[in-house]
């Protein structure tokens, strides 16, 4: 079949005006010429115009070929084993043997299409020669064979990077396919050969196949033959009664018979640890479990010491179980003896309560999940890591959990939390408007700029000199100095009120040169001499070894002349033992972090320390601001007095319960995101609440207040079902009344924590009377988490917390090859199942309709009857025929 097309076919317009241009243009000509050989002329260039137009319009010259483009998609996913990549090899390498006169290219695939970038390589009528794929345009995407070969070794050592393991570590069939049909230019005979073992991991390859309009021939590669061993599944129940026994069902699949040890662990705990017999296939094992304390517990399985293995990614897997019981609270104490009393109290009033030291702060949400409120007493911002608190802030965030901050000589701003990530969360400020009859001081900050402090650490070393002047006072001064080889003043001595100026100043600091401490030190002495504030304090921060000096001596001397030294070690090159020995002589506080992100935090621990204004241990009687549930029935007027606290400043939209005598917050809570937090000034210990550990309404007040901000969670009338499959989660919730009756048309929020901390708000659908759905992806390892809320007319009627844990990928899991998924590819997209390699490019009585522009000819004709044309206008033909002159 052939034919003619245009591409721009409304360009022929321009016939309609050369058409009369060219004939007026004949009609006035002063050519004395023959008319003959004017209406020649005419006629010539007449054509030149209609061809140029053509040219313009894009004709086009259709015609059919049955020359095909073949696409070979490869599975490289991890599931592919030595067996089926060999299989592989030799399949294609039969096909190339019959190319003919074809095109083929190749596309690479695992997790999903970008998983390994599609990088075809065509051949021409030969197999043994490479051409490079090209881009619209005629631009090459490839090298030619010979460095092509060079850069794919580059790729191919790359491909084994952690990242491109990751990658590998799914199979998305379906994106491949849509990848392939994308790639297939017109103009021929398309087809897909796909070679997979069919075991998907993510998407739907069917209904792609169904899409693509393309032939796909499926060739079933054979699933992994080398020895393997894998916990295919840990099961338990969803949820619990604790003290309750219980099953944890724990399935192992084996390819061959062995013999494994099996470990079984709650959290970090080993519970069980057994020899067990493996046989071919299955192996089911059954093992009784209890949860005491937990609220949320962590069953992991685990074989080992097999004789014959090949991955031992899958040799593990997990199961989350909840379980109902007391409500627990967890304490973390600087000093978890002196917070017995309050740990007694609770427990004495039917609350669980766990009592910690700050590193057992919990860096999970799986280990949050099991306490409903979190009670940090006395523990300074330093002890804690970013981690740490992130986690916490989504715990109350997002799942609805409590927080109870109380004070100390480490709590708020003398702990440092000045701007932290826990101060977002707390209804209160840990900057203070200082009393008129606090002392002022005089501050001198002493900034290292050597080189080693390039990067982050300058960068939040000027972050905490700009957040320790601003909790400084107006009545308060400032300077600071920086130091490499030589000694820079910042900024001069200046009211601590000038922030802006003083901020704009300290941001000028560079990184670069050595380290000559010293010096710096005189000039701080210097500008403190010149201060007439009552206190003066130094405050010296550095990464590394300075060059010799007389530093204690001159750390004596300021002592002398009333001031304070503090040092900061910032990494482990810094010279703890000076640094330490320096702050001791100066009577001021040593502090050393191996992590740059705490630099402001220690800053602003230390300027509040140092400005001795933010504790208050003058006696007072708590002072009921806000009348309140949780204070119902407890009588202040017999309360006793408290002894101290810290000062704070309630934020604007915090409720302020119990104050001090002078109208400091004293108890102050708020709601942040789906859960509470809370602050108590004082202590729960005999440094500040020694009379009140002896007040009879002591443990009744602190569990009413627990109680009032602790995480809500009523399970009745609630059920949740968590299914996996693949790289999803299907997610269903049945809901009935007190009276059994099927709750419809509910609103049911479910917030979703994925493993990096990521929220996700969505809502269920109803699907069936008191049923609600919904499908999560949980593609990632790791622990999900969920919250949801059942809403009618805007209240929540229940509450409840889930969680499922995702081990490794189904990629890694032994498993047949899927002939029935690659059965139906090949009969919904018109093509062949295990198709013969030699007989792809034979004829199949289909033809592609091919374009070939005809651009060139145009143009190439035109400008040789542009020739034509100019002898016509320049030559007299007249005394030639048929152009000779009459008469």
């Amino acid at each position: 079949m052939i034919g003619l097309e245009l591409t721009r076919p409304w360009l022929l317009l321009a016939l309609v005006v050369a058409g009369p241009l060219l004939a007026i243009y004949f009609k006035r000509s002063l050519s004395d010429f023959p008319r003959k050989q004017r209406m020649v002329s005419l006629a010539v260039r007449t054509c030149i115009v209609a061809l140029l137009v053509l040219a313009l319009a894009g004709l086009t010259l259709l015609y059919s070929t049955a020359e095909k483009y073949v696409v070979f998609v490869v599975d490289q996913s991890t599931s592919i084993g030595d067996n089926a990549a060999k299989a592989a090899g030799e399949f294609e390498k039969t096909a190339l043997e019959h190319v003919g006169g074809n095109q083929v290219a190749f596309i690479p695939f695992a997790a999903h299409s970008g998983a390994v970038q599609p990088t075809p390589v065509e051949f021409g009528e030969h197999p043994s020669i490479l051409k490079p794929a090209m881009e619209p345009g005629g631009q090459s995407k490839e090298q030619p064979a010979a460095d092509a070969t060079k850069d794919k070794a580059g790729e191919a050592a790359k491909a084994e990077s952690d990242e491109a393991a990751e990658l590998r570590d799914g199979t998305n069939l379906a994106s491949a396919i849509e990848t392939a049909a994308g790639y297939l230019p017109p103009g021929y005979v398309p087809q897909i050969v796909l070679l997979t073992d069919g075991n998907e991991t993510v998407g739907d390859a069917a209904a792609a196949a169904a899409r693509a309009g393309v032939p796909i021939s499926a060739f079933p590669l054979p699933a992994r033959s080398e020895p393997e061993v894998q916990v295919s599944q840990v099961s338990a129940p969803a949820e619990v009664r604790q003290g309750e026994p219980f099953f944890v069902d724990v399935t192992i699949d084996s390819n061959h018979e062995d013999e494994g040890f099996i470990e079984v662990y709650r959290g970090d705990h080993k519970v069980i640890g057994e020899k067990r017999k493996l046989k071919l296939g299955e192996n089911k094992f059954r093992f009784q479990q209890s949860i005491d304390r937990e609220r949320l517990a962590s069953f992991s399985a685990r074989v080992s010491q097999l004789s014959q293995d090949t991955l031992l990614d899958n040799n593990m897997d997990s199961a989350l179980v909840f379980a109902s019981g007391k409500p627990r609270v967890l304490i973390v104490e600087s000093d978890p003896n002196l917070i017995r009393e309050l740990s007694y109290s609770l427990e004495d009033q039917g609350i669980q309560t766990d009592v910690r030291p700050p590193q057992g702060m919990p860096e999970t949400l799986a280990d949050l999940q099991n306490y409903e409120l979190v009670m940090i007493s006395n523990v300074p911002a330093t002890a804690l890591s970013q981690r740490q608190m992130e986690v916490l802030r989504t715990y109350v965030q997002d799942l609805g959990g409590g927080l109870i901050m109380l004070g100390g000589e480490q709590s708020f701003g003398l702990g440092g939390y000045y701007k932290s990530t826990l101060e977002e969360i707390l209804p209160v400020r840990s900057d203070f408007e200082k009393e008129k009859e606090k002392p002022s001081i005089g501050m001198v900050i002493v900034i290292d700029k050597s080189g080693s402090m390039g990067g982050d650490k300058i960068e939040m070393a000027k972050s905490a000199a700009r957040g320790a002047v601003e909790l400084l006072g107006r009545r308060d001064q400032v300077g600071v100095i920086a130091f490499d080889g030589d000694s820079y003043l910042i900024c001069e001595m200046q009211s601590a009120n000038n922030k802006a100026k003083i901020s704009d100043e300290i941001g000028r600091i560079d990184a670069g040169g050595g380290t000559t401490m010293y010096p710096a030190m005189e000039m701080a002495n210097d500008l403190l001499m010149a201060s007439n504030t009552k206190l003066k304090h130094v405050i010296i921060l550095t990464d590394g070894i300075s060059t010799p000096g007389d530093f204690e001596g001159l750390a004596q001397q300021m002592v002398s002349n009333r001031m304070t030294v503090s040092t900061v070690g910032v990494g482990s090159d810094a010279d703890q033992a000076e640094l330490e020995s320096l702050a001791r002589v100066g009577k001021g506080r040593f502090y050393f972090t191996e992590d740059p992100a705490q630099i402001p935090q220690i800053f602003a621990r230390e300027t509040v320390t140092a400005s001795k204004s933010a504790i208050d241990e003058q006696p007072f009687l708590p002072q009921v601001v806000r009348a309140t549930h949780a204070l119902q029935e407890i009588d202040f007027q017999s309360a006793p007095f408290l002894l101290g606290y810290v000062l704070t400043r309630p934020k604007p939209t915090c409720e302020v319960i119990l104050a001090t005598e002078k109208g400091d917050p004293l108890l102050a809570w708020w709601r942040y995101g789906l859960g509470m937090s809370a602050a108590f000034t004082s202590d729960a210990k005999s440094r500040w609440a020694a009379e009140w550990i002896t007040w009879p309404e002591f443990g009744k007040f602190w569990t009413q207040i627990v109680r009032q901000l602790m995480r809500k969670s009523d399970a009745r009338g609630i059920a949740v079902d968590l299914a996996r499959h693949g790289g999803t989660t299907n997610l269903s919730v049945d809901a009935v009344d007190p009276n059994g009756q099927f709750l419809n048309d509910s609103e049911i929020e479910l917030n979703t924590i994925d493993p990096q901390l990521v929220q996700k708000t969505s809502r269920l659908r109803q699907i069936a009377p008191g049923r609600y759905a919904t499908t999560l992806p949980t593609a990632k390892p790791g622990a999900y988490h969920v919250e949801l809320a059942l809403k009618q007319n805007d209240k929540v009627l229940y509450r409840q917390s889930r969680g499922l844990t995702v081990g490794y990928s189904d990629e890694l899991r032994i498993r047949p090859t899927n002939e029935k998924l690659l059965q139906q590819i090949a009969s919904v997209s018109g093509g062949s199942y295990s198709p013969i390699p030699g007989e792809l490019f034979n004829a199949d009585g289909r033809t592609a309709t091919r374009p070939a522009p005809l651009t060139t000819l145009l143009l190439t004709t035109a400008a040789l009857l542009l020739i034509l044309d100019v002898a016509l206008r320049r030559v007299d033909l007249s005394l030639h025929w048929p152009f000779r002159r009459q008469g």
